[in-house]
This record gives structure tokens, C-alpha cells and sequence, in this order.
């Protein structure tokens, strides 16, 4: 939705082309001159840079902005208000599907975005969904279709939450532990020692099963108990300082407990199929004509 495009990777992507033409847009209408550079006698125009972004990126780029209007306009119609904390929220799933902050932050810097453009399309995806809410209905004999097709998907397996220090050598790994045992803060040894992409979250590696971890690592996390802190814990990474911070034990899948995650999973879905519609009544509502991809079939 423009394209569920806010909850997954391709929000990168999309936005990295409405920068570039954005750009186009400016120069085009900024440069006092008609020329832009010159390579040797040749002169390239600000027309010829514009031409050459708008047949890059110009129809998909327009077709966007059309629906951001389109959205705009109905949200200003329906009064429609997104929180702060709703946005927030959003915002955190969105950097957890690329795997964390810095991975989020490396893909911001090579499209050329800032947090400010995500989180301004973050808020857009959340009125649309106020938008289509009242046309999605979501039935009980729905819910329990999805559970028992998907039941292996809800139930519960043995898992521990932690979080680590991760070092290169046994002096360091003990100068730390010395620190927490003299009750130094967790989160603030693992940012300031630990090598790995966990330190900016305070070493939080969230929640774990069986086997997805190297087996000494492993071994140690699940002998602990919650808020206990390991010795250092040697692999083949370097060395471990390990705490628990809660445990999950395994349950069957169980429907009544799985149903506001299916509801929701059920909710996206129903939204990918009505928002096309929704979208496409309204262009007709608006009477949107692009001119851009009219010039083109011409």
C-alpha cells in the first residue's frame, strides 16, 4: 500500500525516488541558468536534467504523489488524527524488520533519506488504515479457519530473552564482569564495551529458541535464571558476559490467546486488497487525471 509500503523494505526504495525527482523538481526550478554544466563545448540544460529524471523515475514518482494527495484530502475530510505513540510504535516494527537500528540507520544514509521522511510516511500508512477500518469487516469463523490452517505457527516454543556483552579477550571480558558485579548498569557497560550491533540497544538480543544460537552461548543462556548474569562465556566470536532477562516456556498453540495476533495478520491482508479498491474510487471521486502518462501514450 503506498503499498502496505510503510511496514516493509520497499518504504526505502519508494522514498529514495521521490527524493531524486524532488530533487529534479528543485533544480529545474532554482537555477537562475538555462545551462547546468558543460562537458568540454557541450552544454547540458537544466531541461535536459529534468527530462532525464522525469523518464527515470517521473511516472511512479507522480503516480505517489497523487495518491499522497488523494490521502491528504480525505484525511482533512474525515478528520482523521494519528498519535505520537502510535506513530513511535510503528516506527519501532518498521526498524525491528531491517534487523535493528543500525542496519535501519546504514539503509537511511544510502538511500539519502532522514528519519524525518520515514517518519512522515510511517503516520501516513496509519491514516490510512483509520480510513479503510469501517470497510474491513473480520468474522470469528475467519479467525479459527486462519488457527487451525497455521496452528504449528502459534504454538510456543522454549525461549529466553537476553542480553550480552560481547568482547574480544578473557582480561577485558573479566574487567566487565568485575563492573557488574560491583552493580555498574548492564545497558551502559554492553554500549560503551560490547564489538557487536547489539550495543546500541543495551546488548538486547530480544527473545531466542533452541539452536539459534552457537551452542556454548546457548548452553549458558539457558541455564540461567532471570536476572542472574553469566561468567564470561567463551565462543567462537570472543568472549560472552550473558544476563537473562525472561524466559518463555513452550505451550501448545492456543486460540483464544492467538487471536489479536491473527486478527491482525488478517486485518493486513484484508487492507492490501481493500486499499486498492478504496484508492481507485476515489481517483474517480477526485477525478484525478495524470497528464504525465497521458503525454506519454500520445
Amino acid at each position: 500500500m503506498i503499498e502496505r509500503l510503510f511496514s516493509s523494505k520497499k518504504t526505502i526504495a519508494i522514498l529514495a525516488a521521490l527524493v531524486v525527482v524532488a530533487v529534479a523538481v528543485f533544480i529545474f526550478l532554482s537555477t537562475r541558468s538555462e545551462v547546468v554544466a558543460k562537458v568540454g563545448k557541450q552544454s547540458i540544460t537544466k531541461d535536459n536534467l529534468y527530462t532525464f529524471f522525469v523518464e527515470q523515475n517521473g511516472e511512479a514518482a507522480l503516480e505517489t504523489l497523487i495518491t499522497k494527495n488523494v490521502i491528504e484530502q480525505e484525511v482533512e475530510k474525515e478528520k482523521v488524527s494519528v498519535s505520537e505513540k502510535d506513530i513511535d510504535a510503528e516506527l519501532q516494527g518498521l526498524i525491528e524488520s531491517y534487523g535493528g537500528e543500525e542496519t535501519f540507520n546504514q539503509q537511511l544514509a544510502t538511500s539519502g533519506l532522514t528519519m524525518e521522511d520515514v517518519e512522515e510516511d510511517v503516520k501516513t500508512n496509519l491514516q490510512i488504515e483509520k480510513l479503510l477500518e469501517s470497510r474491513i469487516k473480520i468474522t470469528d469463523e475467519e479467525m479459527k479457519t486462519y488457527f487451525d490452517e497455521n496452528k504449528d505457527s502459534f504454538a510456543k516454543t522454549k525461549q529466553v530473552k537476553a542480553s550480552h556483552i560481547l568482547v574480544a579477550d578473557e582480561a577485558t571480558a573479566k574487567e566487565v564482569k568485575e563492573k557488574l558485579d560491583a552493580g555498574e548498569d548492564f545497558a551502559e557497560l554492553a554500549k560503551e564495551y560490547s564489538t557487536d550491533g547489539s550495543a546500541e540497544s543495551g546488548g538486547d538480543l530480544g527473545f531466542f529458541g533452541e539452536g539459534s544460537m552457537v551452542a556454548e552461548f546457548e548452553e549458558a543462556a539457558f541455564s540461567l535464571e532471570v536476572d542472574e548474569i553469566s561468567e564470561p562465556v567463551k565462543t567462537e566470536h570472543g568472549y560472552h558476559i550473558i544476563k537473562v532477562t525472561d524466559k518463555q516456556d513452550a505451550a501448545e498453540a492456543n486460540f483464544d490467546d492467538s487471536k489479536e495476533e491473527i486478527k491482525d495478520i488478517l486485518f493486513d491482508e484484508k487492507m492490501a486488497t481493500e486499499y486498492t479498491t478504496w484508492l481507485e474510487e476515489k481517483k474517480e471521486d477526485y477525478k484525478v487525471k495524470n497528464y504525465l502518462s497521458e503525454d506519454e501514450e500520445e
